[in-house]
């Protein structure tokens, strides 16, 4: 016989919260870093949203700069720093979306700068 899943810290009333756990102990977060810190930062749907519709701006704007023959993209990376949502770092967020597959050549361009500078 299988071991008891001991759940702590949520409310009884809170189907939702009780299931999400559930899951998050059937699921190996480790290959999801990006789900991991939404989970573990409280990150709402719509801060969700605003993360991937700043992502979506800001690579539409790296896609034009190639273009354009730019080299330099530390604008980028510091423009989405400063408008990354507080609960998140910056670093751990961009190493989480090039592992789950979002965004993965501009993450590797922000991988190398975060690289570059330490």
């Amino acid at each position: 016989m299988g071991e008891w899943l001991v759940l702590e810290g949520y409310d009884k009333n809170d189907l939702a919260s009780f299931h999400l756990q559930l899951l998050t102990k059937t699921i190996d977060l480790k290959k999801y870093p990006l789900t991991r810190l939404v989970i573990e930062k409280n990150i709402t749907n719509e801060e969700y949203k605003e993360l991937f519709q700043l992502l979506h701006t800001i690579n539409e704007e790296f896609e034009a700069q190639k273009e354009e023959g730019f080299l330099n993209f530390s604008p980028l990376l510091i423009h989405f720093a400063g408008m990354l949502n507080e609960k998140l770092n910056p670093d751990e967020t961009i190493h989480a979306l090039k592992q789950e597959g979002y965004f993965v050549e501009l993450m590797e361009v922000f991988i190398n700068l975060i690289v570059e500078r330490e």
